[in-house]
């Protein structure tokens, strides 16, 4: 078990290093830009922008914040109280000296919602999958009704998709950044997760 991980470790690692090669040499963007173009086309209307604006909150500091609080409120085991807001802090420490380094500027399109800050990997496609991923663990671990643990895990698959696709969406990330934000995102999750056993 533990060998399998180390190879899903290694080879998300190398994943996540052939987007930053791609992205500091810009050889990506034409794929970026065709993605974004695929996507305004296929799906703008202004349903989906007003849908797509609320969800996107969802994989907010913000929204993090009052969720984490409400988690450690809600949470029996004194363990999980403590791991919940030092998960949400510490990729999130993460994901802004990621983007310090790469200092990759966001996408130049019209965007339908205000972000600041540099582009590369999407904070809230990191942030989600680290956060959402965890209680996906916690869920699978101790829920013990298997139609309620699968559905619950199901929701916030698509609930972490959903976040991502939004950012490319509302046009504040490329899709390089969301991928490598997931993928980022995984990396984190899985080291966590073993430490924090």
């Amino acid at each position: 078990m533990i060998k399998k991980i180390n190879v899903v470790l290694i080879s998300l690692l190398i994943i996540f290093v052939f987007f930053v090669c791609e992205v500091v040499t810009n050889n990506i963007l034409i794929y970026d830009n065709a993605t974004y173009n695929f996507i305004i086309n296929t799906f703008a209307s202004d349903i989906m922008t007003k849908v797509l604006k609320l969800i996107t909150q969802l994989g907010g500091v913000l929204y993090f914040t009052i969720l984490s609080f409400l988690v450690v409120v809600l949470a029996k085991r004194k363990k999980t109280k403590l791991l919940i807001p030092i998960n949400i802090g510490l990729v999130t420490i993460i994901n802004l000296i990621i983007k310090e380094i790469i200092k990759r500027p966001r996408p130049g399109v019209t965007r339908l919602v205000n972000e600041s800050g540099y582009s590369f990997p999407s904070g809230h496609a990191m942030t989600s999958i680290a956060f959402y991923g965890f209680l996906i663990y916690l869920i699978y671990k101790r829920i013990q009704n298997k139609y309620l643990k699968w559905a619950l895990i199901i929701v916030l698959c698509i609930l972490i998709f959903l976040i991502g696709f939004s950012r490319i969406y509302l046009g504040v990330h490329y899709a390089s950044d969301v991928i490598s934000g997931f993928i980022a995102g995984a990396i984190y999750l899985i080291i966590f997760i073993k430490i924090s056993k």
